[in-house]
């Protein structure tokens, strides 16, 4: 069964496609989704149509993503939970079940730490995932996310004050993907 983690953002959408049919993780593909476009509309249109792109290409069977973060301004906030919704629609529309993480959940069931950044990240699913090279760190947090659904689904998370897991409605090689 396969996973397809989003690190949703409104330039670089990172994503991860693991395989969890065995008792390991198994890494399938990452890379972004980079988007060209100066108009919002059309930002979100990219994002969209990469989504859409890697479900049609991977076959996915869940989706999971980054919630939203308060973050020091706000216009690049709701920017990203504009992307954000865009690839949970795509996700929709596609009839896959979606599933969402915190920041720090995410960080916790990788490096555990709630409170790890972007390199810890990265050294840790390099190593989980028995990576030969270290992912582009927007990627490195989509297969942390992937990796966050994967031990949710199998009950090792813990609750805590990092945030749980909740799911929303159910509606390869790195390479960046260019919509």
């Amino acid at each position: 069964m396969l996973i397809l983690g989003i690190d949703p953002g409104s330039r670089i959408t990172g994503y991860g496609v693991l395989d969890v049919t065995e008792a390991r993780p198994r890494y399938v593909a990452s890379g972004c989704i980079r988007i060209r476009a100066a108009e919002l509309a059309q930002k979100l249109a990219q994002v969209y149509a990469g989504v859409s792109e890697l479900i049609a290409v991977h076959a996915p069977a869940e989706f999971a993503i980054e919630q939203v973060f308060m973050s020091k301004n706000a216009d690049s906030a709701l920017k990203l939970g504009q992307a954000r919704g865009t690839a949970i629609v795509c996700a929709a529309n596609h009839g896959l079940p979606v599933s969402e993480y915190g920041p720090r959940q995410i960080k916790q069931a990788v490096t555990g730490t709630g409170s790890a950044d972007k390199a810890q990240v990265q050294h840790m699913v390099t190593a989980i995932l028995g990576l030969s090279g270290t992912p582009q760190a927007d990627a490195a947090d989509a297969l942390a996310i992937a990796l966050t659904h994967a031990y949710a689904r199998r009950g090792l998370l813990q609750s805590g004050s990092y945030g749980g897991h909740r799911p929303a409605r159910r509606g390869g090689a790195w390479r960046d993907f260019r919509p």
